[in-house]
Parts: C-alpha cells; structure tokens; sequence
C-alpha cells in the first residue's frame, strides 16, 4: 500500500501539518487522532470567519483567500462538491504528494469539515494516476469508512494537470486542460455543480485551525501570515526534504538544513515562478510577502537551490523546452509563442546576443493573451534568469559557453517515448550548405561561416519527424541521428 521509500520531512520550528512524522512513516487513523484530534463541525460562516481570522489563503500558488472561495460556493442553492486538488503536475513539487502519502487523514479531516459546513455530499481527492500518494489515500478513505461520500481520483500527470479548470475537467472525464475560457469552479466545477475547490495542503490547514483554533494557529509565523507553510527543498540540496517551517524563516536556514547553499541562484515558486539571485535570496524570509519583498514569489513553496556545478542558462532553457512541450495548443501564446521563447533562450546559450531583445519581445508577446497563465508563467519563469545571471549571459555571448555542463538540477519528468536521441554532423562530410537550419530551425542554426551549429540538448519528441527528415535532405549526407 505504501511505497518503501515516502518523501522526507524536516521540520524547522512547531510542527503542525508533520506532527508525528519523525516517528513513522505514515500515520493510520489511530495515529491520527491521537496526534491531531477531530475538528467539531461548525457552519459554513462560521467556518469562513475562522479562515479570516488567520487570512487562510490556498497553498496551490495562486494564495487565493479561502473564505472567498467558501462564501461564494456555500451561497449557492444548488447540491455541492468539495473538491481536492493534489495533483502535482510540476515536477519540483512534492508537498502534496507527501501529504497524501504519510499524513493523508489531516487532508480528509480538512475537506470532511469544509464539506459538512457547506452542506456538500461529494468529496473529491484529485491526485496524480499511479502516484505514491493515490493507494495511500484511497487507504485513509477506506479506514474512515466514508466511502459513500470521498471518492479518490488518479488523473493523469502534466505540468498542467493542477490548474483549476483542467483538474475539473479530468475529473469529469474529459482531457485534462484548461477549458479555454474562464469558467469558474464555484459556479460549474465537478458534474456541473458548484465546486469548492483548492489545494491539498489549504485542508490540511483548514484541519490544524479548526482544532486549534485562531489564537493557537498564530502562535508561530508572523503576524501577516500567521501559522506554517510546506515547502519542497531540492535541486542541488543534499538533503533534500519537504521542510515545514513558520512563516518568517530566514530562507538561508531552511537551505541550511537540507545541506543546500546560494550557490548561483534560487528558484522560488517552480517553473512558472523566478530565479533569484544569491544576494536577493540571503536576505530573503520565506512568507508570501517576504519573497515578494525580495523579488520573487512563493507560489507552491518550490524551493529549488542551483548549485555553482551546473551551467544556470541551460538548466534553464532545458525546463523552457520542457514547457513549451506541455502546452495544451489550444492558444497562439502556448502553441507558437512559448516554442519561440525557448528557442531564443537556447540561442542565447550559444552566444547570440541579438536573441536577448529576442527573447525580451516574445515573452512580453504572450503576456495576457493565453488561454490560461501557462504562457505567463513561463515567460516569467525564462525573463527572471536574465536578471538573475547576468554574468554567465555576458560569458556566453563572448565565449559561447560558461564552461560548466548543463547537469539537470532541476528536476524534469523522464522522457514517456524513445530513448533520447540528438543530431550530430559528420564533419567530414559537411560542406555548409545551410539547407538544415532552414528546414529544422528549431534545432540548428548557422554560425558566422555558414556552418551547423546544434543544440547539445536531446530532440524533443515533437521536433524527431522534422530531425529525421532534415537528415534525409541534407546534399552532403552529413548530418545524423544518434541514440543514447
């Protein structure tokens, strides 16, 4: 039922959502109670007034006020859903994985108490298909014995999965991305009811207050952003963990504690959040309004440390691509604008300095005009490395190169299709016709000689027909296709 090996926790300060973890790997029902208690049920009002108190706000990255969202379902006279969204499509993130893997009740008790205050008679676990934490909450369920009203969901995992409208959309059976328009979940969400929906972690919360209540829920954090927040240590940590701290920690400690230094940046908030550069971030409190203040964004709590061993601009282009791959095309933005980015980030990395004002017009492009924020989110994501790495985009522009290999640090899903293939030219044969970077140019471009120059990146799959092809054009027969 649960995998050998669950996410590590660590802990810096009171332990709320974690309490109980350094001592078992999953905690059953009994534990549970033992540890947390059971919240009393209270009115949807009541419950709303005790979220303001604290000024709950959702753990999914947009940090939307959680009473907001309950006020505008519980009004409704229609029957309601509370829906749970534990769907990790960035691959950064463990939290939520971690929460339904070894503390799954805290999540339920959350999403019962929330479903009993606006009269809902459906719950609904959203969570990635196959993952660790789907058999493990489904368990939880089972041991409640609330079957009848808690139903668990595997949907499949993409970097979009978690946003708002493609998650009722999977759970509704239909693909999971976004709709295409806005469409509200408290007005139409699971089966077309009106849906409380929000983040795994948000209920996990929601239980803590209730139990502890206001007063109790501020003891730790500050007085803006009172309690705990989860965040996902990882990159080039050594001990890299979900780390519960109060809100107001120095960032450094929290990268202290997972063996984690500066390095040459930090990514905060995943991939559609920012770098920040290491002067920034030493001084940097984790809080939604100390990242802020510091030039950044909390979002999910994805916390992704450098390193000085990897080269920031590739690591960088390499999640770009990456993103543009996950684009659902049904937008201009996504489906042409987002392949563009990641092409001229990848051309800055080989030296191009006109690709700068390139990329800075593109980004800017896709701004607003997506059908959802994936476009947003990105473009913010590449522009911040321009801030944040100045001198490594001096050094490529002069040199070509930082000198420092493209080491994957942080973290992409592995490749579903073929093994990784890349171009390679038989320079033997090449007589710089140029005709490859007209029919692949996404793939190669010519240097001041007319000769090929490729990306050292493997083919994305969506670009291997045309690598096959422009092989099969080449006049001199010297470009290939290697595996491995």
């Amino acid at each position: 039922m649960i995998p050998y090996r669950v996410p590590p926790v660590r802990q810096l300060g009171p332990a709320r959502l974690t309490a109980g973890l350094e001592d078992c790997r999953r905690m059953d029902l009994a534990a549970h109670r033992a540890m947390h208690g059971t919240a009393a049920s209270m009115s949807a009002e009541e419950l709303a007034a005790l979220a303001d108190e604290v000024d709950l706000r959702g753990r999914g990255g947009a940090a939307f006020p959680f009473a907001r969202k309950l006020r505008a379902v519980m009004d409704k006279r229609a029957e309601k859903v509370v829906l749970v969204n534990a769907a990790e499509g960035e691959p950064a993130s463990s939290k939520d994985t971690m929460l339904l893997t070894r503390t799954p009740h805290l999540v339920i008790e959350g999403a019962l108490l929330a479903a009993g205050a606006i009269n809902a008679k459906q719950v609904v676990i959203a969570t990635v298909k196959g993952g660790m934490g789907e058999s493990s909450v489904a368990a939880a369920v089972e041991e409640r014995g609330v079957g009848d009203r808690v139903r668990v969901v595997g949907i499949v995992e993409r970097f979009i999965s978690g946003e708002g409208g493609a998650l009722v959309r999977s759970v509704n059976g239909l693909v999971g991305e976004p709709p295409g328009r806005k469409v509200r979940a408290v007005e139409s969400g699971v089966n077309g009811l009106p849906t409380l929906l929000s983040n795994a972690e948000t209920f996990a919360q929601l239980a803590v207050l209730a139990t502890l209540g206001a007063e109790r829920y501020a003891d730790v954090g500050t007085a803006r952003e009172p309690g705990t927040v989860l965040l996902t240590v990882g990159g080039s940590a050594k001990a890299p963990a979900v780390v519960e701290v109060a809100t107001g920690t120095p960032l450094y400690a929290v990268l202290d504690a997972c063996q984690a230094s500066l390095g040459e940046g930090v990514l905060l908030g995943g991939y559609h959040g920012g770098w920040l550069h290491p002067d920034a971030a030493v001084v940097a409190t984790v809080s939604r309004q100390g990242i802020t203040d510091a030039g950044g964004q909390l979002g999910a709590g994805i916390i992704v440390p450098l390193g000085t061993e990897t080269c920031p601009l590739g690591e960088t282009t390499r999640v770009a691509k990456y993103l543009a791959e996950q684009s659902s095309g049904q937008c201009g933005p996504c489906r042409l604008g987002l392949p563009d980015i990641a092409r001229s980030m990848s051309e800055i990395v080989n030296g191009s300095a006109a690709a700068l004002d390139e990329l800075r017009q593109r980004a800017a492009g896709v701004k607003g005009r997506g059908a959802c924020f994936h476009p947003d989110g990105t473009s913010r994501f590449v522009l911040s490395a321009l801030g944040a790495f100045p001198d490594d985009i001096e050094e490529h522009i002069l040199n070509g190169t930082c000198g420092r290999p493209v080491k994957g640090v942080l973290p992409l899903p592995p490749q579903e299709n073929d093994p990784e293939v890349r171009l390679t030219v038989d320079w033997t044969r090449c007589q710089g016709h140029g005709l490859c970077a007209k029919l692949a140019p996404d793939l190669i471009h010519l240097d001041e000689h007319g000769y090929p120059v490729l990306s050292r990146d493997a083919i994305p799959n969506q670009f291997r027909r045309m690598a096959r092809r422009t092989v099969e054009m080449c006049p001199a027969l010297a470009l290939r296709v290697a595996t491995g």
